[in-house]
């Protein structure tokens, strides 16, 4: 799988020859400490003093690198696609190498990194639920009128919140129907390739 770059992309990226093969591995420190800490000015700027560079060229060399590491190491891209995803920047071989060596150096730090910037989401614990129906009131002798109350127990970080949920039974059969429809959806083609590359 290749990974296609953005003429944005490109431009930032393009700024790593005018950097020199020298600074590469400077900026993929600060690629990485981007990822981990996020954004640290005196560390670009000193790196510009280092390798007489502007401070532009130096964020911009890092934050496109940055995003092809991270794009990357999230994709599981293998030697060779990685290889021909930036050949098409025009690097010269000495470049594309010291690039390739520093994927393949931090790849697996990468993942742990993007790992633990995911959100925790709450997940299902268990369900109680009841059918309450009104029948009459002192102004209607005859009525029928259901609710359905839903006490949902989530677990987030070792926490068990509960949520209470009350609505009627056309709106909870429309919100199944929702929920079948988008179960459906995710047995397509389409969206299992996204599935896969999300991983």
């Amino acid at each position: 799988m290749l990974l296609v770059l953005s003429e944005e992309q490109k431009a930032h990226l393009g700024c790593l020859p005018r950097a020199g093969g020298a600074a590469v591995g400077e900026l993929g420190r600060l690629a990485l400490e981007l990822l981990r800490r996020g954004a640290a000015p005196r560390a670009c700027e000193a790196a510009a003093r280092k390798f007489n560079v502007d401070v532009d060229t130096i964020q911009h060399g890092v934050e496109g690198l940055m995003y092809l590491l991270a794009e990357s190491s999230k994709l599981m891209i293998s030697e060779a696609d990685f290889q021909d995803s930036i050949h098409v920047l025009g690097f010269s071989d000495e470049l594309n190498k010291l690039l390739l060596q520093l994927y393949l150096d931090n790849r697996k730090e990468i993942r742990s990194i993007l790992g633990e910037l995911k959100p925790k989401l709450p997940s299902y614990h268990s369900l109680e639920w009841r059918l309450d129906v009104q029948l009459a009131s002192r102004s209607l002798r005859q009525q029928i009128k259901p609710t359905v109350t839903m006490k949902l127990h989530l677990n987030q970080n070792e926490d068990q919140t509960a949520q209470v949920l009350q609505t009627d039974p056309s709106t909870l059969l429309h919100l199944i129907q929702q929920l079948e429809q988008a179960l459906g959806e995710m047995k397509t083609n389409h969206c299992r390739r996204i599935v896969r590359n999300m991983k």
